[in-house]
Formats: structure tokens, C-alpha cells, sequence
């Protein structure tokens, strides 16, 4: 008999319209996807579940991986619920609530210097990752297709569901915004929505498009200028945690993805994504790390530029959760302050 399929309810993530700043801006159909809500905060979950559920399957007990944060709080959660050993190389610059999650759920972690950020020296860790993954009982866990194809195909049920999250709307989706990092997402989109459409639930593919900070330009640029692939960077430089990704990885695969999409590339910078973090928990409830804002600043961009029109069906992935980067919050509230006071002062309050 297999062995139960451990599940910690991810997916089925809500579909919400904009309800201050699309029409503040002058969007008529803007909607955000609230990857958000999945177990441990952001979309990696649907990667874990289905990486780990395959080396349950196996008989796999021990995982080593790399993580900017998001997969490795994934990973680690889905390893405590099936009792499978986690050890985790990460990127230098990962914020201090992802690493603690990660901790919370038993993970055994490596943060490594340079990693995430010099091409050379991230490349240098994924090929020990590599070697690591191939020893015995042991599999290597990356979210991206060129390392973890199995657990990527957990992430292409995302365009599955908006696909038919869009029939409750009564139109199709005509754009979905979405940031990128190594590329692996886009790829997931985009394969989600051809199943769709190869299962005639879609007429056509919504456009896809890849947005990325300029400080780690290595698909959108290219996108947008129209080149032939996508390309590295010697040393990522943007703010957005989880977007610090010099090396292709999946790179080229979500090149060619948003081609077929015919989507294009929008680059942003990390004040107008910090901008917008703190726009959506202010303006539409919705709390999310910057990265998760990356999406909003490429459909605005779009929309000045005439890419997308007023009435068009948007989408934007709001991929990760506010609480996954204290230090981004603690910018956001800078001005914010909760001072303690007594209840004489308090009953005075008019």
C-alpha cells in the first residue's frame, strides 16, 4: 500500500478584486492571488507538498536543499509533518522570519556567505548540493524545474486554479503579473495554463509576464528588449528578499514561457516595491513581503505604458506573507508608533 498523502492544505488560495488601489489607479478588473494564504505563508507550498510527497513515496528520509527563505519554510514544514531530516543552505541576505521558521520546524541550516548573491559562489553551493543530494537516502530539494521538476509540477496547479476561478468571474483572465527570481514560477504558470488549455477549459493563454527588481535583471530585461535568451548577472544587488537570484537556474525556460504567453518583461525598483507593500496592507488588507508587491509595480508600469488596457482581467500573485520579512514591516511602520498610556489618559481620548 503507498503511503498517505500528507497534505497541509495548500492551494485553493483566494482570487480577490482590488478594491481601492485598481480603481484609484484606473484599473477596472485588478485582482490579486493570495499565495499569501498557504500554510507556511507563501506559494513554495505547493512545491513542498508535492517534493515531499514524493520522497515519502520513496522512502527518502533525508532532504538537503538551498533557500532564499520561502521553499526552505516549506520544505522544512512538510519534512516535520512526515518525519524526514531537513538541511537547508542559505542565501546570505535571507530575512530573520524566514530563517526562524524554518528553525521553528526542526530545520538544520547553513547560511552561507555570498550565496544568493555572487553567481559564481552560488553556483559553486549548488553543485555541493548537488553531490550531497546523490548519497545514499538522501534527495536534493531546489524549487526550480532544472533541480526538483516533480515538486515544480506542484506549482503549475496555479494556473489550474485561476483558470477556473476565472469562470466564477464570467471572463477569462487576460494578464497575470508575476516576479521572478530564478524563473521557476513563471515556468509552473505558464505549463498550468497550456494543461488548461490543452483540456479545452481555457480558449487561450492569458499574457504572462516577468517582473523582476533591476538589481537582478536576468529575464525581464531581455524580455523587453526583445532579445533571444535570457541571461546571468555576475551579482545581484535589489533589496527584495527572494529575488536575489544572479543565476539563470530556470531562467531560459521562463524566457521561453512568457514568449509563448506572449508576455513581456517589466523591471521595477526597490523603492516603488516597498511603496506598494505598504499601499496593499493599507489600502487593500492585504499583508505581504515586498516580493509579493513586485507583481502590482509591473501591472502599474504596464498600464502607464499602454500594455494592458483599463478594462482588461488582471491578475497579480501576491506571493508570500508579510511576516516573512520583519525588516521590510519595520520600514513600512517607521513612522508608526503604539505608545502605552494610562486609562485616565485613555478615557480623555476623543
Amino acid at each position: 500500500m503507498s503511503p498517505e498523502r500528507i497534505s497541509l492544505g495548500e492551494g485553493n488560495t483566494p482570487l480577490v478584486r482590488s478594491h481601492r488601489i485598481g480603481p484609484a489607479l484606473g484599473f477596472n478588473r485588478l485582482y490579486f492571488k493570495l499565495e499569501s494564504l498557504n500554510p507556511t505563508g507563501s506559494y513554495k507550498d505547493r512545491f513542498a507538498a508535492a517534493a515531499i510527497n514524493d520522497m515519502v513515496r520513496d522512502g527518502i528520509t533525508r532532504m538537503v536543499g538551498s533557500s532564499s527563505g520561502n521553499a526552505g519554510s516549506s520544505v522544512a514544514a512538510y519534512c516535520a509533518a512526515t518525519g524526514i531530516e531537513c538541511q537547508i543552505a542559505i542565501v546570505q541576505d535571507a530575512p530573520e522570519g524566514k530563517l526562524k521558521q524554518m528553525l521553528a520546524y526542526g530545520a538544520k541550516l547553513w547560511k552561507i556567505y555570498d550565496f544568493g548573491l555572487d553567481a559564481k559562489v552560488t553556483e559553486q553551493v549548488l553543485a555541493h548540493l548537488r553531490e550531497l543530494g546523490q548519497r545514499p537516502n538522501c534527495r536534493l530539494q531546489v524549487s526550480a524545474y532544472k533541480h526538483s521538476p516533480v515538486g515544480m509540477a506542484g506549482v503549475e496547479s496555479l494556473g489550474h486554479e485561476l483558470t477556473e476561478q476565472a469562470k466564477e468571474l464570467g471572463r477569462e483572465i487576460d494578464h497575470v503579473f508575476s516576479c521572478a527570481g530564478s524563473g521557476g514560477l513563471i515556468v509552473a504558470l505558464v505549463k498550468g495554463f497550456e494543461t488548461m488549455l490543452a483540456n479545452q477549459r481555457l480558449s487561450r493563454l492569458p499574457k504572462v509576464h516577468c517582473v523582476q527588481p533591476s538589481g537582478n535583471d536576468t529575464i525581464a530585461g531581455p524580455l523587453r528588449n526583445g532579445e533571444a535568451n535570457a541571461r546571468s548577472c555576475s551579482r545581484a544587488f535589489t533589496r527584495i528578499s527572494g529575488l536575489q537570484v544572479p543565476n539563470l537556474i530556470d531562467g531560459e525556460e521562463a524566457f521561453a514561457a512568457c514568449r509563448r504567453a506572449e508576455g513581456t518583461g517589466f523591471l521595477v525598483e526597490d523603492d516603488e516595491t516597498f511603496e506598494l507593500q505598504r499601499r496593499l496592507a493599507r489600502e487593500e488588507g492585504i499583508f505581504c513581503e515586498p516580493a509579493g508587491a513586485v507583481a502590482l509595480a509591473g501591472a502599474i508600469r504596464a498600464l502607464r505604458e499602454g500594455t494592458v488596457s483599463p478594462d482588461d482581467t488582471i491578475v497579480c500573485l501576491v506571493t508570500g506573507a508579510g511576516f516573512k520579512d520583519p525588516a521590510s514591516v519595520d520600514r513600512m511602520l517607521a513612522n508608526s508608533t503604539c505608545p502605552t498610556i494610562s486609562l485616565q489618559e485613555f478615557q480623555n481620548l476623543t
